[in-house]
């Protein structure tokens, strides 16, 4: 695996970071994020869509990433996508 950073939460400071990297080998992104409450795994949990069953697979996980880090995500997509701009 090899990882690339592409950036953290602008407002970190706080001992809080979301962090976004790329796993430049497989093209997936790489996410650090906080749990979120109880309420919001219950509310995610109840979805069944086609491909998507009820719960949360005990090797997946929910996290909350602020909507400040938009532009991060956008960057890691084009990494992943390797349509990313120099």
């Amino acid at each position: 695996m090899k990882l690339r950073f592409i950036g953290i939460d602008p407002n970190t400071g706080t001992g809080e970071s979301p962090t976004v990297w790329v796993d430049e080998s497989t093209g997936e992104l790489i996410i650090q994020g906080w749990k979120p409450g109880p309420e919001v795994e219950a509310e995610c949990a109840v979805f069944e869509l086609p491909g998507h069953a009820m719960g949360i697979p005990d090797h997946e996980a929910v996290v909350r990433i602020p909507a400040r880090m938009v532009p991060l995500l956008r960057r890691a997509c084009d990494v992943a996508e390797g349509t990313e701009l120099h």
